[in-house]
């Protein structure tokens, strides 16, 4: 049976990476809303011009023949905003534009809706052996993660008269070839070998590569048992900081020292400077339990924690090269 799949977001680091393997499937066609229609995507997509996503964006034309929808756009964080308005900017895009998008898949006909949420509605970190799972009470604290928790749950309110069926996929982390962002600039100081104060970082963090939230969220488009579901997602391996720097030093064939200072101290100092956010993710723990992906889909991460960061870093280095 034919497919054809709508993915917002198309040109972004998962968006991108959607499209590339929904274009690899048989009878499956593949739609994308862009702002921009030079952007670069396989020829076979089908590109429709949308300037915004709002609650007044038409999708009409995008949703033409659509049975499933990956909503993988979002506002993201946007530093040094001013917090009085910065939950109605995430709300006018991360709920009401993807409500907006809703309403009107259920007008068209769609079947399926897969919403990429964030880790985040679940909470900013773990306790010592306490792994978030998919039905824990979220937990937002800040805009962003606030607004993709509305969503959700105006999301599961469309899905209750039988409309359409409703997945919501968070993910951790995601790194994988081509990374941006923290994970990248971890990786450019490691590859400058210099020593590094990070040796003694013994907190547990969940991670996912690309590879296996696309086999997830591909999984998830029509699986019968991921209607109206919630889904975290991991590759099912957690490091400490520490050891995903020892991993990614020898990935990349660096010679840098990571020197054991105590976590405890470099907290305190991270707090001086203003970068507490920034020691959260570095030295807190952020575990997320994907059992419910096991039973309820069969599904496990088909790629390893070490695969994905190997692929990473020869990503990494190649693109140094040219």
């Amino acid at each position: 049976m034919s497919k054809k799949i709508l993915v917002t977001g198309a040109t972004g680091f998962l968006g991108s990476a959607l499209v590339k393997h929904f274009c690899t499937l048989p009878e499956t066609s593949v739609v994308a809303p862009l702002r921009n229609l030079n952007s670069k995507l396989p020829e076979v997509v089908q590109k429709i011009y949308i300037s915004n996503i709002d609650r007044a964006t038409n999708w009409a034309q995008s949703l033409s023949g659509v049975n499933v929808i990956v909503h993988s756009a979002a506002r993201v964080h946007v530093m040094h905003e001013d917090p009085a308005q910065s939950l109605e900017k995430f709300r006018a895009i991360n709920v009401e534009g993807t409500l907006n998008l809703a309403r009107q898949a259920i007008l068209a006909g769609v079947k399926r809706f897969i919403f990429i949420s964030s880790i985040k509605v679940n909470g900013e970190t773990t306790a010592s052996g306490r792994a978030f799972s998919a039905d824990d009470i979220p937990l937002p604290s800040d805009s962003y993660a606030i607004s993709k928790c509305e969503a959700e749950q105006q999301l599961m309110q469309l899905a209750q008269d039988g409309a359409i069926e409703v997945v919501i996929i968070r993910p951790v982390l995601i790194y994988g070839a081509g990374v941006g962002a923290n994970f990248q600039q971890m990786m450019r100081w490691l590859i400058k070998g210099i020593p590094l104060p990070f040796g003694a970082v013994n907190n547990q963090r969940s991670l996912v590569s690309l590879e296996n939230v696309v086999d997830l969220i591909n999984t998830c488009v029509d699986h019968p048992r991921a209607a109206n579901q919630v889904f975290l997602v991991s590759d099912d391996s957690d490091v400490s900081t520490t050891q995903l720097m020892r991993r990614l030093v020898t990935y990349l064939g660096a010679k840098t020292w990571l020197v054991p200072v105590p976590a405890g101290l470099l907290v305190f100092l991270a707090g001086l400077l203003g970068r507490r956010a920034v020691a959260q993710r570095l030295f807190g723990s952020l575990q997320v339990d994907i059992q419910k992906n096991k039973e309820l889909l069969g599904w496990r991460p088909p790629a390893s924690l070490d695969e994905g960061l190997k692929l990473t870093a020869q990503h990494f280095l190649e693109s140094r090269q040219k």
